[in-house]
């Protein structure tokens, strides 16, 4: 099957390479605020119109033409970026304006260079190596990590013997058999490390089946998830951990001179250590859901079907003495993670009805208590059976029951013969870009 694929690594850069990539983000911003306030006149000129509908809005073709007439009077600085970083830019803002209007996100703003150098996005002539990657108007620029970015089929005679005399083995983890075909670059900057996130078109096989047996995972605070095997993935409580440093590294850079070097130097400071507590909490995700999904595993020991809650993650963090505790978490990149690497290895994802009282309910009468249980109490006790286990295991064990009472009331002809109350539904297997 044809799958498109993100990898993201760190960059090596020069001076020269920092600063054309300083130059090409700078320009894509520039385009992207000269094309918001180009769309924002637009939408106002279209309310006081009398027939709004013969006032157009610019796309973002028309933006990139009209800014490419400018270009030689007006903006002749823009020559010394490649093309494509304005262009994508402006495609970025049609997106935006998309989002906006569907009620995805906010509406668009300005950016600024204060709140960060930015990114921008090339196509084209995109080809890699070993321990390199050649990008448009940039050139070939070293790579800190070696052997993990796919080589492309431009792939020259030479490095491929080096590529061969070093035995250096692509890190996919889902069989590609042929090279792999790069559609865009994008470029950008964090905590002043300089990453590349490339997008992959690939031919990989169909993913077997897994087979093995079906397991629930419950999400939670004080332990990241705990599956119904028993298996229990601590939480690294990354922001927690780093809160100290943080508070008082803020307190220091707000009693600094705004424009001096000084201020500039602690600016940089705090945005490391939320670069820190970013990456510490991305790895511990990476590897809860590469467990889950069991991609070391043979298909005869990978989870068949995996159970998740459907969070209204929304809803929890209205929460204002555990938003932080529950945005630390990560719980929504969880089941991102875990929708496409279930697709890529063989396993079905479920999420279960988020009204449906996992926790309340007995694993093993299932049967609610009489009196809710409160959020502090950890040790489930039934009153009816007398059960006492953990409450977050309990819920996970209550999720694979929902599964199989679920599977049980299907027919041979795939209709439900009872139906039950709080059903299970498929997550969307989308192909999404991997982080990882």
């Amino acid at each position: 099957m044809e799958i498109i694929r993100g990898y993201k690594t760190e960059l090596d850069l020069n001076n020269q390479q920092r600063t054309r990539c300083w130059q090409h983000a700078g320009c894509a911003r520039f385009a992207y605020n000269w094309g918001l306030a180009r769309k924002q006149a637009a939408y106002a000129a279209r309310q006081a119109a009398a027939d709004p509908q013969s006032v157009k809005i610019p796309t973002a073709m028309d933006l990139h033409k009209a800014l490419n007439a400018l270009k030689p009077t007006a903006f002749p600085w823009m020559y010394q970026s490649s093309k494509c970083a304005p262009q994508e830019a402006l495609r970025d803002l049609d997106t935006a304006f998309s989002n906006f209007f569907a009620r995805r996100a906010k509406y668009p703003k300005f950016k600024k260079r204060s709140k960060g150098i930015g990114s921008f996005t090339l196509t084209g002539a995109i080809h890699v190596g070993p321990d390199w990657i050649q990008l448009p108007h940039i050139g070939k620029v070293r790579l800190f990590e070696h052997g993990y970015l796919p080589q492309d089929t431009h792939l020259d005679t030479q490095d491929r013997k080096t590529r061969k005399k070093r035995k250096q083995k692509h890190r996919t983890g889902i069989g590609v058999t042929e090279p792999a075909h790069y559609l865009s670059a994008t470029v950008s900057e964090h905590a002043g490390h300089w990453f590349v996130s490339v997008q992959v078109k690939q031919i990989v096989p169909e993913p077997e089946p897994a087979t093995g047996e079906s397991i629930g995972v419950d999400l939670g605070i004080k332990t990241l998830a705990v599956c119904s095997d028993g298996r229990e993935i601590p939480n690294p409580k990354a922001m927690r951990g780093n809160l100290g440093k943080l508070q008082r590294t803020q307190r220091h850079h707000s009693k600094k001179q705004k424009g001096s070097n000084n201020r500039k130097k602690s600016k940089q400071e705090v945005a490391r250590i939320h670069y820190r507590v970013g990456c510490i909490r991305e790895d511990a995700l990476h590897q809860a859901t590469a467990q889950m999904t069991a991609k070391a595993k043979p298909i005869s020991e990978r989870p068949q079907a995996i159970i998740l809650e459907d969070l209204n993650v929304g809803g929890m963090l209205k929460n204002h003495k555990l938003a932080q505790a529950i945005a630390d978490v990560g719980l929504g990149e969880f089941r991102r993670q875990m929708t496409y690497k279930a697709r890529w290895y063989g396993n079905r994802l479920y999420a279960a009805h988020r009204f449906f009282p996992s926790t309340q309910l007995c694993s093993q009468c299932h049967r609610l208590p009489t009196v809710p249980l409160d959020l502090s109490v950890r040790t489930y006790q039934c009153e009816h059976c007398g059960l006492v286990l953990d409450r977050d295991l309990n819920a996970a064990r209550n999720l694979v029951w929902l599964y199989t009472a679920s599977s049980a009331e299907i027919n041979a002809c795939g209709e439900i013969v009872r139906p039950i109350v709080l059903a299970l539904a498929a997550v969307s297997v989308k192909q999404e870009p991997n982080t990882e």
